[in-house]
């Protein structure tokens, strides 16, 4: 299979990293003497045809910039057969070879679509939530974990100054990956996720007496929003022991900022290997990442993977706080 002209895309939830990963794509290209286009808005610019030529100046300086240069949508005409044999006319006018989706599960049922009506694809997995199920790792985890852990280290300094109990609430969608690394990393009193069933008495309200008996006047407690809203649980707490906590949603906060050095680092490697594949005539398949190794899958088993919170996490954080 010759390969002469390719598109990238970016869909879903916008991650840092991604901009990077535009970039890493479009100098692997150009290396291999393959022309590179952006297709922006995600599938719907596709349906559209909202594309532009990506080349060395167009990507200069974007390695640092959060978000996605080619903006990014959820396309609900593209979830009909019809907006997908729009996207794939796009795909054939233009000449295109092969097509990189950057995103999540979402995006990768989008590119599983246009694979089945004839266009190459290769994924690779960029979201926040880190919950893509092929993967140890996906673009803009790092970043966001530290943005949530740079913010709940400046709030725990007021809520310390004024012995307070804060409950935060952190983005991971249905998952719990990011919370559990974000509470663990800043010392919480508890950490709430979906994957673990919760017994307010025993996960909360005691590992705060706990804390209290032990000397302690302030409490941090970690939510996922898919275990429950923060505003609940605050009042769950008042109404159980009398406390007043402050509820903080750091919302998108943490998807923006510039992207970590591990997120940067990354989304280049899978940047590159994505375009390796489709050179390759590897198509239909997702980059992920296994005990540190880059490998690939084909798009049906990634997505027919299951994932959970790892034993020793869950583990270590019953020790960590204490319960």
């Amino acid at each position: 299979m010759s390969i002469k002209r390719i598109g990238v895309l970016t869909s879903g939830g916008d991650a840092p990293g991604m901009n990077a990963c535009v970039r890493a794509v479009v100098r692997t290209a150009m290396y291999h003497n393959v022309e590179c286009y952006g297709i922006r808005r995600g599938y719907n610019g596709l349906i559209t045809g909202d594309v532009i030529k990506l080349d060395e100046k167009s990507v200069a300086h974007t390695i640092n910039r959060g978000g996605t240069i080619l903006y990014t949508a959820r396309s609900k005409e593209f979830m009909t057969e019809e907006g997908q044999r729009k996207a794939v006319s796009t795909c054939k006018f233009l000449g295109l070879d092969g097509i990189i989706a950057i995103g999540g599960d979402g995006t990768f049922r989008g590119a599983r679509a246009l694979s089945k009506h004839g266009v190459n694809v290769v994924c690779i997995p960029a979201t926040i939530d880190n919950d893509i199920c092929c993967t140890n790792y996906s673009i803009g985890f790092d970043t966001a974990a530290n943005t949530a852990i740079e913010c709940i280290d400046k709030l725990r300094d007021t809520m310390q100054s004024h012995e307070r109990c804060s409950v935060v609430e952190v983005m991971g969608r249905n998952a719990g990956y990011l919370a559990m690394y974000v509470g663990l990393a800043v010392g919480a009193t508890a950490v709430l996720v979906p994957e673990e069933s919760i017994d307010f008495e025993r996960d909360v309200i005691e590992k705060i007496r706990r804390a209290r008996f032990n000397g302690f006047t302030h409490y941090m407690i970690v939510v996922a929003e898919g275990a429950g809203s923060a505003a609940d649980i605050a009042a769950k707490i008042k109404e159980a022991i009398d406390l007043d906590p402050r509820v903080t949603v750091l919302g998108h906060i943490q998807r923006g900022g510039s992207p970590t050095g591990r997120d940067r680092v990354n989304a280049t490697k899978m940047g590159y290997l994505a375009v390796e594949l489709l050179l390759e005539g590897r198509t239909n398949r997702i980059v992920c990442t296994n005990e540190g190794s880059f490998t690939d899958v084909e798009i049906d088993t990634g997505l027919s993977m299951e994932r959970s919170i790892q034993n020793m996490e869950v583990n270590v954080l019953t020790a960590m706080t204490g319960n």
